[in-house]
């Protein structure tokens, strides 16, 4: 019965007119072969979804008879769960058990069905250590190599696994996070997109979208277009330029300043950097690192948020967050390719940049280097 027989239904029993939402449904694990995506922002709930996943699991365990043949694919059992989360992610609940699968405001004690994996190889070991399981939560799934789409939907056809995943789609840049968000929308068969209430303290509308920004004393400085994609560290609020914050915002209160000059400005350098021009490059990082009043970005920001109708301060403030020619150098290396090894270790030398920052986040983003 749909939503307006239902309603028409209660209107004949003579309830009032009332909007009717669909009730929440217990996970079903008869169906074989599911590829869930659990979609949202931070902070939207999906590793609590997942986690109600955990708990009908331990009342359809209880059943028998027809139940099991119901739930079952030769050796599997899909009311069998088991908890994966990415080694890259150890961080966000130091507070926690470590059998503990944690979410804002909870967690479920999972025992021995809970592991990490750094990439779907290891994934593909724990699938052969625990051959009869049928259902899998893959926590934050698009942390991993792109391998892990198809090994999951291998697995899912071959054998009637269930895979269940809550991650981000959408990064801070409100770009499809990386290729392997990209290929798991593609081989989903179901997708349960969450929602929040933006974060920001004058409004209410709902969002789809995770903002990153730092703290620096009673100053919001929201990340700049070119930030490290990948950082890893805790859930935690933190009051450091170096180590981001993420809430939930909407459009409007979702400020990504530097986009512009991203693709204006800073890549174009790259590229006259990739074909061995490094002067223009190596002047900018020189304002940037030195007077970034005198720099293109300056300008760039400027111009688009103070010299109008309307300026935005808020938007200036990501200035002030320190390490902005390593965030630079971190986005043309690890992410477009454009620098090489070589010219990332000059750069640092010459400008006296801060190498453990950029060692950091280079590792983040797998792309290691040893700055010294």
């Amino acid at each position: 019965m749909d939503s307006t027989e239902t309603g028409q239904l209660l209107k004949n029993l003579g309830f009032p007119l009332l909007e009717v939402h669909r009730s929440y449904s217990h996970h079903d694990f008869k169906t074989p072969g599911r590829r869930i995506l659990v979609i949202g922002p931070m902070g939207s709930g999906k590793t609590e979804f997942t986690a109600r996943v955990w708990r009908d699991s331990k009342v359809a365990q209880k059943k028998q008879g027809a139940a099991v043949m119901l739930t079952s694919s030769a050796q599997v059992d899909r009311r069998n769960v088991f908890v994966v989360r990415s080694s890259l992610d150890k961080a966000r609940f130091p507070d926690y058990p470590d059998d503990a699968l944690a979410y804002r405001g909870g967690y479920e004690r999972c025992g021995s069905r809970i592991g990490s994996a750094a990439d779907s190889f290891q994934l593909e070991t724990l699938l052969a250590e625990n051959p009869e399981v049928g259902t899998w939560i893959v926590d934050e799934t698009a942390f991993f190599d792109e391998r892990i789409a198809y090994l999951m939907a291998d697995e899912a056809r071959g054998r009637g696994i269930c895979f269940i995943c809550p991650t981000l789609i959408l990064n801070f840049r409100r770009e499809i996070f990386n290729q392997t968000a990209r290929l798991l929308l593609e081989n989903a068969t179901d997708v349960f997109p969450l929602t929040a209430y933006c974060e920001h303290k004058d409004c209410l509308v709902d969002s789809l979208y995770t903002y990153r920004y730092y703290s620096m004393g009673a100053k919001e400085c929201p990340a700049l277009y070119f930030d490290p994609l990948i950082i890893i560290g805790g859930d935690r609020t933190k009051d450091d330029g170096r180590e981001p914050n993420y809430c939930t915002r909407c459009d409007e209160h979702h400020y990504l300043p530097g986009k512009e000059y991203t693709f204006f400005t800073l890549k174009p350098l790259g590229e006259q950097a990739a074909r061995d021009n490094i002067a223009p490059l190596l002047a900018e990082l020189n304002a940037i690192s030195g007077n970034i009043e005198s720099s293109r970005l300056y300008a760039s920001l400027h111009n688009r948020y103070m010299a109008c109708e309307e300026p935005c301060i808020v938007q200036m403030n990501a200035l002030e967050v320190p390490c902005i020619a390593e965030r630079a150098i971190a986005y043309l290396f690890a992410e477009q390719n454009l620098l090489s090894a070589d010219q990332v270790k000059f750069f640092c030398h010459e400008l006296g940049l801060d190498k453990e920052y950029l060692d950091r986040r280079l590792s983040d983003n797998r792309r290691p280097l040893s700055l010294g």
